[in-house]
Parts: structure tokens; sequence; C-alpha cells
């Protein structure tokens, strides 16, 4: 499959592009020549590359998750199940991946204040981690519901002195909370640079954000030989906006023989309103600068969401996943609350590997996958984050009281 996406205007087929308010084009217009500058900039990747290795503590292990593979076996799923523990960089995400990347992108251009967006909280801590490091004043903007869910997050961002900044409008979560981190910027552009979290907004976020989270997938390139003897059957990863799953598919796009399946969040099913899986149950439309799937109204508003997953709980997907869909390179699918719920509790149970919400979905649709199949089918699932931010979420729901 030749694949060169995205096009010097930002597109991925008829996805991506540039829809923002007039004062924005400029700031994008010069971070898209500083990319272009420096990501072939061997000074720039020297640093970056130190930076993901001694700071993050790349690269991250690929798993053999033994015990899960034999439990799954007894029950008529007979694939070798490997984890990408992405849980295991610093800050317990691979949102850190793409921040570092940003964070010198920003210093390259003299910018002295960080603004971000965040719905799990691990974006916003991985954004306010990295601006401590680099002395940078840092604000991160996250739903009010979103500081409710995941308090434990919030406060690591108020720890690392960022300012968090509660979202009270529309639906309070991920979504509300990108509004006003775009409105942000708009007015201080001069002195401000905005980490986008995920591969959406406009042209170049999803370009760079995706490249900069592919180092998960060219690591699995090299570990797949050396664990598994071959590349993988299949690998799966969870999509929100989508960037942890873009980061392992994009270097595989290249090798049809590896299915390539995203998972979004069903929430309590896609044949309700309660659901936000774009991809699986929604229409292209235009969000956040970019055009992609949205989940909307007949009048083309933006429709609530729901997940338990506060990372999946969005309305549109990135562009580049939008193309994807379309040209059928990847398979996406959708995972409810409770099978989600139901790998969380296994994993943590089985593996002593307590894995975030979202990472779940992708493990309990990797379960489905390896119904049937023999021990000589290999499955990767991208555990792209540690579950700690999501105990008092669990905990809540089971009734039980935390200190």
């Amino acid at each position: 499959m030749a694949y060169d996406f995205p096009d010097a205007r930002g597109h991925f087929g008829p996805y991506g592009g540039q829809f923002v308010a007039e004062t924005l084009m400029e700031p994008l217009a010069r971070l898209t020549e500083a990319y272009a500058r420096l990501k072939n900039d061997p000074a720039f990747l020297a640093e970056l590359d130190n930076d993901l290795r001694h700071y993050v503590g790349r690269p991250s292990p690929l798993y053999h998750a033994e015990r899960l593979t034999a439990k799954w076996a007894k029950n008529g799923g007979g694939a070798q199940i490997w984890l990408k523990r992405e849980d295991l960089n610093h800050t317990g995400a691979h949102k850190i991946n793409n921040t570092v990347g940003q964070a010198l992108l920003a210093k390259h251009l003299g910018k002295t204040r960080i603004i971000a967006e965040t719905g799990a909280g691990q974006h916003g801590v991985a954004t306010a981690t990295i601006a401590a490091r680099l002395g940078l004043k840092c604000v991160v903007y996250m739903g009010a519901e979103d500081v409710q869910r995941q308090s434990p997050n919030v406060y690591r961002m108020k720890l690392l002195g960022a300012e968090v900044i509660p979202v009270k409008s529309g639906t309070q979560t991920l979504k509300d909370a990108l509004n006003e981190a775009l409105r942000d910027w708009v007015t201080h552009v001069d002195d401000t640079f905005y980490i986008i979290g995920t591969v959406a907004g406009p042209h170049p976020y999803p370009m760079l954000v995706r490249d900069f989270n592919a180092v998960v997938g060219r690591e699995l390139l090299t570990q797949c030989p050396e664990r598994i003897g071959r590349l993988p059957d299949a690998m799966v990863a969870c999509v929100g906006g989508g960037s942890n799953a873009i980061g392992m598919f994009y270097p595989f796009l290249p090798h049809p023989e590896v299915r390539l399946v995203g998972v979004e969040a069903g929430g309590h099913g896609i044949d309700t309103p309660d659901h936000a899986a774009p991809l699986s149950a929604g229409m292209p439309g235009v969000l956040h600068g970019n055009k992609t799937y949205i989940m909307a109204n007949e009048d083309g508003q933006i429709s609530n969401t729901h997940s338990i997953s506060a990372g999946l709980d969005y309305p549109g997907v990135g562009p580049e996943h939008a193309w994807l869909k379309d040209s059928g390179r990847a398979q996406y699918v959708a995972v409810n609350d409770e099978p989600a719920l139901a790998a969380f509790h296994e994993l943590t149970r089985v593996e002593g590997i307590i894995p975030a919400l979202e990472s779940a979905h992708a493990l309990a649709y990797a379960q489905q996958m390896a119904t049937g199949l023999g021990p000589d089918h290999h499955i990767v699932v991208n555990l792209s984050g540690r579950g700690d931010k999501d105990i008092f979420t669990i905990a809540k729901r089971e009734g039980i009281e935390l200190l």
C-alpha cells in the first residue's frame, strides 16, 4: 500500500486540513515550517532521542502475557497475547512521547508558555512534566467532569506547577477542553505553544503528533522479530482521538500481512446515544480544525458522548484514522463499558498489571479476536497507559469509598 499522507495542505484523502480562525493561520504556517525544517535535523533528532531514552525510559518492553494467554485459551481463545508496555514510560502513558517532541519544537520557536487540553489527565500530566523540566509556564484545560473523575492526575499537574482550568461549558469533557485551549491560543499566539494531545486538530498537528508517537511502532518492528520470531498477526489499540493507535499502526502500514484494529468506546452500546465511537457510528464532518468522522445529530450539531474512560470520551477522531477506515487498511470496532471493565480486572488479577481504562478497551477486543485461534497466532495490544488514575472511577462504580 503506497502511503504518503498527509499532502502539503494536510489532507489524508478528503480528511484533515485547516478549518480555523484566520488569526491561527500564521502560527500554524510557522509551526509547519519549523517542523519541516527540524524533523530531519540531526541535532534536533539527537536531542529528541536522548530525551526519549534517558528521560522517558524508552524503549518500552514488549511483554508476553503468558498467564493471560493460558487463561483465555481455556475459554476458547488460543492466540498469544503480547503487551507493548507504554504504561512503563515516565508519567505512565504514551502521551509523553509526543509531549517531549512538541516541547522541543516550542523551545526552538522561543515560546515561554505552554497550553494543553486533557481528558484522562495523562496528556496534561505529561505536558506539565516537560514544562517543569524546561522551566515553562503551563496551563492545562480539563473538562469539569473529568476533573472530578481523574482527581489524582489533577493533583499531579498542580504539583508539577501547572494551572489546571476546569471547563464548565458543554458536556464538561475533552471536547470542551479542546475548545477552550484553541480560544486561549488565538489570544496568546505570540508567546504560547499549544501542545495538542492527540492526532486531531488542524494541520500540521495530526502529522507531527503521529510522527512523535510512531516511535512505538518503530520499536515493535524490531521487537516483534526478536521476541516472536516474526511480525504479529494483528495489532490492537484503543482509539479516542487516536494518538496511541496511529503511533503503533503507522510504521506497519507497508506490512499488509499485519491486521490493524482500532477499538473505540462503545459506552452503553453504539445503538444508543451513549457512546464515543464516531468511526463505528458517526459521519464525516468538521471538528476542532479538521475534517474527519464525528458524532453529530441531523442538524450537524456535535452530539454528547459517553464512556467510562475519560480519554476516549471524544466525539471525533484523528483524520488519518478516518482515511485508514475508508481505505480498509485498518478496521475499527467498538467495545462497551462492561467488557472493558472486565478486561481491566482480569489483567490486574492475572498478570499484576493495572491498565488504564482506555487500554482495557483494546484488551477486551483482543480477547474476542483470540477466540478460536491457535497458539501460533500472535496479537500485540498497545497498553497505552497505567490505571492508577482510574482507581477512583472503579471504586465509585463498585460502591467503595477511598480515603
